[in-house]
């Protein structure tokens, strides 16, 4: 069964399907419901009148609006230890699975055209990301030997890349940050046929760098390949890509705006650097309007950057209440 959400093609499809999700949410996300009222914002009317729900509330509430289902699986944050991590309560695998579908084909095509290489825990040592399930599903559905998870063992996936070279096999290596510079320190080559997608992540492994030093630096060790960006999070059942490595764009079913640092319920126009407001209606039954701690840039073409994350990670709107 197709979810009507991935049949949208229209910002008219779009603003009918996120009014009638965001009064499906009021009457039952218990959490949403009640962070809308004590914001006294339960009449909205059109799109830029909804409100968006703090991300931290993943850390500390059951974000579901059916608390009686057994999740199918359960997406978490990575953290330190000792700290608390972001759930992701999934009721229904299939919608993320279409999800993931449907955003490969209209950004890359077939997985089968591809050899899938990631730099990235396994599956089995990491069974809690949705990145990396997002991945393994990439790797089973491309259908190549060679396809899988690198990263403990950087020799064998240069000589992989090595001899993909000689083919005209296309190759996608998908990769945490930290995990690409390595590889780019220790087997620099041009890279034919090949699109590398960063999706961040230093994670105290070393100094963090801007996103042009970043993809300087690959461009540099891997001529020839195409430097991708991948932003999704524990928290969404969809992902943005940018092409360029800058400017993310998004399927269908999502959108961004940016809203002023110190305050959840502001819009700000494009071109102004902001808090990131994402809707993704993917997420019908957890919470499809979030006010992420990233900062961000909007551009009139739907295009979005992101620039890094709040220094002060509180979004004041957490403090509006307290949701036993």
């Amino acid at each position: 069964m197709k979810f009507p959400v991935f049949d949208i093609d229209s910002d008219n499809q779009f603003n009918d399907m996120a009014m009638e999700i965001y009064r499906y949410q009021l009457e039952q996300n218990q959490v949403y419901k009640k962070y809308c009222s004590y914001l006294k914002k339960t009449q909205a009317t059109r799109v830029n009148g909804i409100p968006f729900l703090p991300i931290s509330f993943f850390k500390s509430h059951q974000i579901t609006t059916i608390p009686d289902v057994e999740p199918e699986i359960i997406f978490t944050s990575s953290g330190t230890t000792g700290s608390t991590t972001s759930k992701h309560l999934v009721s229904n695998l299939e919608i993320y699975n279409q999800s993931l579908d449907h955003s490969f084909k209209k950004f890359y095509g077939n997985p089968q055209d591809y050899v899938i290489l990631a730099l990235l825990p396994h599956y089995l040592e990491r069974t809690g990301s949705s990145l990396v399930y997002m991945v393994d599903r990439w790797i089973q559905q491309s259908d190549d030997e060679r396809s899988g998870f690198y990263l403990n063992n950087l020799t064998d996936l240069a000589a992989i890349l090595e001899d993909l070279q000689q083919s005209d096999r296309k190759v996608i290596l998908i990769g945490v940050t930290f995990a690409l510079l390595q590889l780019a320190e220790q087997f620099p080559m041009d890279l034919n046929n090949t699109i590398i997608i960063e999706t961040g992540g230093m994670k105290g492994m070393r100094k963090e760098m801007i996103k042009s030093e970043l993809h300087s630096i690959l461009k540099s060790a891997f001529a020839k390949a195409q430097i991708h960006s991948e932003y999704g999070m524990t928290e969404l059942l969809s992902q943005a890509y940018a092409p360029d490595g800058i400017h993310f764009k998004l399927p269908p079913w999502m959108r961004v705006n940016a809203r002023e640092t110190n305050d959840p319920l502001s819009k700000l126009g494009h071109g102004k650097t902001g808090g990131l407001n994402v809707i993704d209606l993917a997420n019908y039954e957890s919470c499809p309007f979030i006010a992420t701690q990233d900062l961000c840039k909007t551009h009139a073409d739907g295009t979005f950057e992101v620039l890094g994350r709040f220094d002060n990670s509180d979004i004041r709107g957490c403090n509006l209440m307290a949701i036993n």
